[in-house]
């Protein structure tokens, strides 16, 4: 089996001579050297905390030495295994400067640790930690990871916790020469003085109060050195698309923009993106917690699609990234798993509508028939245009609608929204409004509100030159229920004006799991596996999103995740969530102006007979 690679030159080159070309996979010294490095880290702590537990003849040597000599060497013995632990985590995924700093403190800690408890065995673990770190040095090549500001002050609550916590182990951990009994609240104050320098009420005999003191001034000024360290280090911001990317990316969904109806959202601007050699195909991406997320197939030529990836993967070896694809269709996931060795997961299915099948008539359509004609009623109306229709005033009305009804702080969506509403380029998005005039004097009078008689909004982006995806809906929370199934409808009749044959809709999880777990004669496994997907329905759009998407009989269309080991999925799982704005592991910024009409709060509060209101199109 063979398959064309972007950019060689001879055309054919078999897969697994390929493979062998780019040589083995990572072996797995950094995993045990982090391992290790933890072990040890540990040691040195230990060594620096607790006291010596015999005597021995070097012992009685090293009183010859300056008193402090041994106290200074308990501090540091404990300042290295802290950083140690600190840097296990970056000597596992390769970081270069991982290895540096653990170079230099690994001879340190051997050295305090013979000095202070003549610990022959701790210092040769030492020494053979590093001979080995340097006997692999080429395995720890990978760049930094972006950075920002935020993590000084989040490495301060940390450090600030952590030394608070093992300061009063170290006060503690002299029960025979403690003077006294003192309170619990004597030892935190203690330690609280002792990070600051400052001798505490605890008072110590034969010159343990030396010791005490060093290593908690030690540990103060490492919480200080590494805030600082943070705070003023260069930054290393996260990729974001160029003007000549985007403008590369629009030409190739000019050509090949038909085949996803996810390709419209590589233009999301916090989205970088990898080209193929000969720039007929790009993978976009996102690092989130150390996760490179693409989303969606590779954009362009699909005979080009190996370039891309290959240029992908080396840019996740590099950075020591975990690689991962969110949402890519079937046929995507195939090109993926052959050309990089990675596995693929049935993610869920995302609901497309046919426009020349879809109909009110029927059955099947009751419910949907029946909201509708009841809003309508209501005297709601509806219009569906182009964005390029739209006038500057009209467009920016929408755009304050959207962003004040948004029901949560943050901006949701990463593989299937767009972020954005009318940017120049994005003309051929398709914008539904319904609307509502306030007829209560009978004047029938636009109303009061800042929007005018603007109730709800659904936006599309382009899929192709005959189709739309579905990018948010956003609606006035004291607009009747059904706006959504009202939009959508009159998205769908208008869309054979609009030269549209194609409707995608929202992205269900785990669909199969549940159509076929209420089924009868679904076995127990299935049926706990929907229970908890019912469960987890009340913090996230499961079900819901899945009964919304069924109103509409859509044929469904597999959506896939990507991955390297099964051991990665937790992870790709938290930093898809962090990057579609679920769950948020940054520090609250105090000075972030908050909106004045945020709403309810969506997903845990929605009204039963309501339809989801989404923000993004995946849950």
């Amino acid at each position: 089996m063979s398959v064309t690679v972007d950019g060689d030159k001879s055309g054919l080159v078999p897969v697994q001579v390929r493979r062998i070309l780019r040589g083995p996979r990572p072996e797995k010294v950094p995993a045990f050297v982090g391992t290790a490095c933890t072990f040890v880290g540990l040691i040195d702590i230990a060594a620096g905390v607790f006291p010596r537990f015999r005597v021995s003849r070097m012992h009685a040597m090293a009183e010859i030495l300056p008193g402090t000599l041994a106290s200074l060497s308990a501090a540091v013995s404990l300042s290295a295994g802290v950083l140690l632990l600190l840097l296990a985590h970056g000597l596992k995924r390769n970081k270069r400067r991982a290895w540096r700093a653990a170079v230099v403190l690994l001879p340190l800690g051997a050295a305090s640790q013979f000095v202070w408890r003549h610990s022959v065995l701790g210092a040769l673990l030492s020494l053979v930690l590093l001979t080995l770190l340097v006997r692999h040095r080429n395995e720890f090549a990978a760049l930094p990871d972006p950075s920002s500001r935020w993590r000084a002050l989040a490495n301060f609550v940390v450090m600030g916790a952590g030394s608070i916590a093992l300061g009063l182990v170290i006060v503690s951990a002299h029960p025979r020469r403690v003077v006294g009994d003192p309170s619990l609240t004597d030892r935190l104050e203690h330690v609280l003085y002792g990070l600051f320098g400052i001798e505490g009420p605890v008072a110590y005999t034969h010159g343990t109060d030396w010791t005490v003191g060093y290593s908690l001034g030690a540990l103060g000024m490492l919480t200080a050195l590494t805030t600082i360290y943070l705070a003023f280090r260069p930054e290393h911001p996260a990729a974001r698309l160029t003007d000549d990317d985007e403008t590369r990316l629009r030409a190739l969904l000019a050509q090949h923009g038909g085949r996803d109806s996810l390709g419209h959202f590589a233009l999301r601007r916090d989205k970088g993106v990898v080209f193929s050699p000969s720039g007929k195909a790009a993978v976009c991406y996102r690092v989130v917690s150390g996760v490179m997320l693409a989303s969606g197939d590779p954009i362009g030529d699909v005979e080009a699609w190996p370039g891309a990836i290959e240029r992908f993967m080396d840019e996740a070896k590099a950075h020591s990234w975990t690689p991962a694809v969110m949402g890519c269709s079937e046929t995507g996931g195939q090109v993926w798993t052959r050309e990089t060795g990675l596995d693929a997961l049935e993610l869920g299915d995302e609901a497309v509508v046919d426009v020349a099948d879809f109909s009110l008539s029927g059955r099947a359509m009751r419910n949907v028939r029946q909201m509708v004609k009841r809003i309508e009623r209501n005297g709601y109306t509806t219009r569906v245009r182009r964005v390029r229709d739209l006038d500057d005033e009209e467009l920016e009305r929408v755009r304050r609608a959207a962003a004040d009804w948004r029901g949560t702080d943050t901006e949701r969506g990463f593989s299937m929204a767009l972020g954005r509403i009318g940017a120049p380029g994005d003309g051929d998005a398709v914008i539904a409004t319904a609307h509502k005039h306030d007829d209560t004097d009978g004047t029938d009078s636009p109303s009061d509100s800042p929007y005018g008689d603007l109730k709800a909004i659904i936006h599309f982006v382009p899929w192709g030159p005959d189709g739309m995806s579905l990018e948010l809906m956003r609606r006035d929370r004291s607009a009747d229920p059904g706006m959504n199934e009202l939009l959508i409808v009159a998205a769908l009749q208008a869309s054979p004006d609009l030269g549209i044959t194609r409707v995608s809709l929202n992205f269900a999880m785990f669909r199969a799991a549940l159509a076929r777990g209420e089924k009868i004669g679904a076995g127990p496994v299935l049926r706990v596996w929907r229970g908890l997907l019912v469960f987890l329905s009340r913090w996230f759009q499961i079900e819901s999103l899945y009964k919304f998407n069924a109103k509409f009989q859509p044929r469904w269309e597999p959506r896939f995740v990507v991955y390297r080991k099964n051991g990665d999925l937790p992870r790709i799982g938290l930093a898809a969530m962090q990057a579609e704005g679920f769950v948020s592991l940054s520090l609250p910024r105090p000075f972030t102006r908050r909106r004045t009409n945020p709403g309810p709060r969506p997903c845990a509060h929605i009204v039963p007979s309501q339809t989801p209101d989404r923000e993004v199109r995946a849950a």
